[in-house]
């Protein structure tokens, strides 16, 4: 069941504290044996830096039983508050921890897929500031990949343009230049922040970069599809049931 706002409990930016909320959040999944698989990164679009007063993205972690195949069923109950999400993921073939990171070094590494994002709130009615959304894991609920993934020689993520279904109406349109401006340049954040942190970017670990355009909630029973420029499609539905 959500919860009251804590901000009583995290300073509304205290930044530091909510990372390490986050970790001990995560921890019980991954002591029950789940894995980190990759990393989803959050407030890529200026809009949702302007609601929330900051001048950058967050991150959380992906545990391996948060992803779902394309066409897949997300169970309802196994996220609060369901929102939905089209974005672009990106599949690290190289790891990203020695040498210069720029923007010629994260193409070259990653391979791109279309992906939708399930995200979850446990504040009641999404009432969320900075540290709510860092200390909840970015809001991270589960995640699906298409099958066909490219490289970026065959695909320019800032122009590629997504139109997101739910029901056979479109909820939400944007491009990639909506992430951060380059999606590329989100996961070039994440990069050189985790190996701030040391705790660099691995080979085959997935980035959700971001959204291309709003999220939209989800109800049981939903089918969700999105178009993203040269990846194709990918879709998910929502189980039956209650949270």
């Amino acid at each position: 069941m959500p919860c009251a706002p804590v901000r009583d409990l995290i300073g509304v930016c205290d930044t530091g504290a909510a990372y390490a909320v986050q970790q001990r959040v995560t921890a019980p999944r991954l002591e029950r044996g789940a894995r980190v698989v990759g990393h989803k990164i959050g407030l890529t679009s200026s809009a949702a830096q302007r609601q929330l007063g900051v001048d950058q993205p967050d991150f959380g972690v992906l545990p391996d039983d948060m992803g779902y195949p394309d066409v897949d069923t997300v169970p309802y109950a196994s996220v609060l508050q369901l929102r939905v999400e089209a974005e672009m993921a990106f599949v690290l073939g190289e790891d990203l921890a020695e040498g210069p990171l720029d923007l010629a070094r994260v193409r070259a590494a990653v391979a791109a897929v279309a992906a939708l994002e399930v995200c979850g709130s446990r504040i009641a009615g999404w009432d969320i500031t900075l540290s709510h959304t860092v200390a909840d894991n970015a809001s991270a609920g589960a995640f699906v990949l298409s099958q066909e993934r490219r490289g970026l020689t065959e695909s320019e993520p800032r122009t590629a343009v997504m139109k997101m279904s739910v029901d056979g109406r479109t909820v939400s349109e944007g491009t990639g230049a909506d992430c951060l401006g380059d999606p590329l340049a989100a996961v070039l954040w994440l990069a050189r922040t985790a190996r701030d942190l040391d705790d660099p970017l691995r080979a085959g670990h997935v980035v959700l970069s971001g959204a291309l355009g709003p999220m939209s909630p989800l109800a049981p029973g939903a089918q969700v599809t999105a178009a993203i420029g040269e990846l194709g499609t990918v879709i998910t539905s929502i189980g039956e049931g209650t949270a």
